[in-house]
């Protein structure tokens, strides 16, 4: 029998040996909510046209770090479904990095009417972000009387064949209480229900640590509601989630402990934003700029491949960040503009 002595396929590693496998691509800081914890209260700019990356820009990083070991892209904003041509450039991604775990995150309020078409391009799941089952909160929480909109996108997605996640950001005295509405969702429907610690991202948003909600009381309140099994992790996942099973329920429930209870060790993303920075870290402003080398004529693949793997062995534990800043805003630019 032939043994296949061919090298590894070379991978991306930080400086700690947590490999990366992940690239979270916003393509827009542009977005039909303004929901509190991403964008400032005041003061927000969105970016010119011109100072975007173009779809071309986006498609040379993927395929340059596609084939170092990456296994998911998603793809997020802002609002990714905002951006001009957003459904070509998908099928792009689809052809630039056959065999990828390609995603997409949207506050779901235009996704209805698109979902089996960007099914049918290849995408095979969906992050829905919806805070609220209550229009007037949504009003409330987002800025804009779209509720109905956004809750639609979620049958639009599962009748798709979609698999979906719905992803809530827990905030003690604005959604603690529509718990039992949220377990119902994923009781009825087959989806995870995944609620998100409230984090100190961005400077001018509401962060208040009152509003703090932590995982452990998540889970505490959501057992009076319903049979929790805990279920084990995918082998080779790194995902942030801690996922329980709803007992005779179709779906899942999940929390994602970014401040109580952090996942830096096995940390396995960087991200790349609108305006073409490579963020190694969600917690640290530190970025490398690529957008310059990806307008030079003058700039190979080689060196923007020397930039990457730079940027990687400078990524930092995110946590000690946080106790350093003692849980205050850890970074200044607004999670709209990171692409969260």
């Amino acid at each position: 029998m032939n043994r296949d002595t061919s090298p590894p396929a070379p991978q991306l590693a930080d400086g700690f040996g947590r490999e990366v496998s992940y690239l979270r691509v916003s393509v827009t800081d542009r977005c039909n909510l303004r929901c509190v914890y991403c964008r400032p209260v005041h003061d927000f700019h969105e970016l010119n046209h011109k100072d975007l990356l173009s779809y071309e820009e986006y498609l040379r990083v993927i395929r340059l770090a596609a084939p170092l070991g990456l296994t998911k892209i998603r793809l997020t904003g802002g609002e990714p479904l905002a951006r001009r041509g957003f459904p070509d450039f998908l099928a792009r991604v689809m052809d630039a990095a056959p065999g990828l775990d390609v995603r997409l995150t949207t506050n779901g309020t235009l996704l209805g009417p698109q979902a089996k078409m960007l099914a049918s391009l290849g995408l095979r799941a969906v992050n829905i972000s919806l805070d609220t089952l209550d229009r007037e909160s949504f009003h409330r929480i987002t800025g804009m009387d779209l509720y109905a909109q956004a809750r639609s996108s979620i049958e639009a997605s599962l009748e798709a064949g979609l698999r979906v996640k719905v992803n809530a950001v827990a905030m003690r005295g604005v959604n603690d209480h529509e718990l039992p509405g949220f377990i119902e969702l994923a009781r009825t429907l087959p989806l995870d229900m995944r609620f998100i610690e409230f984090m100190p991202i961005g400077g001018g948003t509401t962060w208040d640590e009152s509003r703090f909600w932590p995982a452990s009381e998540i889970l505490e309140s959501a057992r009076r509601f319903a049979d929790l099994t805990p279920v084990e992790p995918v082998k080779g996942s790194h995902g942030p989630a801690r996922m329980w099973k709803i007992e005779g329920g179709q779906g899942r429930l999940g929390v994602i402990s970014g401040l109580s209870g952090h996942y830096c060790l096995s940390c396995n993303r960087l991200r790349l934003t609108c305006d073409g920075k490579l963020r190694p870290c969600l917690y640290s402003d530190k970025e490398y700029r690529l957008r310059p080398l990806l307008r030079s004529p003058r700039t190979s693949d080689g060196k923007l491949l020397e930039v990457l793997r730079r940027a990687l062995a400078r990524k930092p534990m995110g946590y000690k960040l946080l106790d350093e800043r003692h849980k205050r805003a850890v970074c200044s630019r607004a999670m709209t503009a990171i692409g969260g």
